[in-house]
């Protein structure tokens, strides 16, 4: 059947305020970047010219109406953003360590993105994707993990592909068993995984990467897995073939927006390609291209607004 839409992802709109250097005082100053796993991904799509919505909530606030302009002005349908009177946008303050690592302070509590209801998620529209993505942010508290689990359902019931990605954030959580039974809801019933090395240390037990894949594939049956390694790259797991691109040297200023931009490369692939039958060669073009894309992004500030074009990410191959 036609789909209106390649791509619906549901989850988290907030503000991303990155470190950028310091006042004359000697104070941090932090620059505003509007993010949020699930709408970097839909970026992403838009920029290789794939059709995007997006379902969450923001606040009646200055960052609300950011967010709002941002992601219209980017080309994803926020028709099905809702706004909250009551409760703020989400803010989070990204630290930059040395290393280009980074920790995060968040202020949600609550914070409007949670505060998305069942009622408030239309099955019709999710049905009318190709794929839907989400992740575990709109899984930490009752309501919003309701809701979720209800687009879920109507994105199966409609033939969706469903995309998954874990993106722990541990502060997020009550607990961390709490995260941990949610990620493995998202396991249950994904089509597509993409974990991070560390989120597949803790989701396994296991220190090494390719025993808590195959943890995963038994207990679950995913049909596609996709492990970024950081800087090192990333390797793709899909019907008994494992798949491992090395990743590409670049002037990295922060890396908020990296793992998107993979998840957003793969999932343009897979709009374009057919699932079930994917070749050895398709999944390292697939990764070769995720990587670079990732890569470029790590040189920018921000997100939603740093994603590159198909022609940047070819330069950066072909270099």
């Amino acid at each position: 059947m036609e789909r209106k839409y390649d791509v619906i992802a549901m989850g988290e709109l907030l503000i991303d305020f990155t470190m950028n250097g310091q006042s004359g005082q000697g104070n941090n100053l932090f620059e505003a970047c509007p993010g949020g796993a699930p709408c970097n991904v839909l970026a992403l799509l838009n920029k290789m010219g794939k059709k995007t919505a997006f379902i969450g909530k923001v606040g009646r606030d200055q960052f609300g109406v950011l967010l709002k302009n941002t992601i219209t002005e980017a080309g994803i349908d926020a028709s099905r953003l809702v706004v909250d009177e009551n409760v703020n946008t989400t803010l989070a303050f990204v630290h930059t360590f040395p290393d280009g690592d980074r920790g995060f302070s968040f202020y949600r509590n609550p914070g409007a993105d949670m505060m998305l209801r069942e009622d408030e998620v239309d099955a019709g529209f999710i049905r009318q994707a190709a794929i839907f993505h989400f992740g575990t942010l709109s899984m930490t508290h009752d309501g919003v993990r309701a809701a979720t689990k209800k687009a879920v359902k109507a994105a199966k019931e409609g033939g969706c592909l469903i995309s998954f990605d874990p993106n722990l954030r541990p502060p997020l959580w009550s607990s961390l068993d709490l995260a941990k039974e949610q990620m493995e809801y998202g396991f249950s019933v994904c089509d597509i995984l993409k974990i991070s090395d560390n989120e597949i240390q803790f989701v396994s037990g296991k220190e090494d990467y390719d025993e808590g894949i195959a943890y995963l594939q038994e207990k679950y049956n995913i049909p596609l897995i996709l492990l970024t390694l950081g800087r090192d790259g990333s390797r793709a797991y899909y019907k008994g073939m494992r798949v491992e691109c090395p990743g590409f040297s670049v002037d990295t200023i922060e890396t908020t927006g990296a793992g998107d931009t993979f998840g957003g490369s793969s999932l343009n692939y897979i709009v374009e390609h057919d699932l079930n039958s994917l070749t050895e060669e398709q999944l390292r073009e697939m990764l070769t291209f995720a990587n670079a894309a990732a890569a470029i992004v790590t040189t920018r500030k921000g997100a939603i607004k740093a994603m590159p074009a198909r022609e940047e990410v070819y330069s950066l191959i072909e270099q």
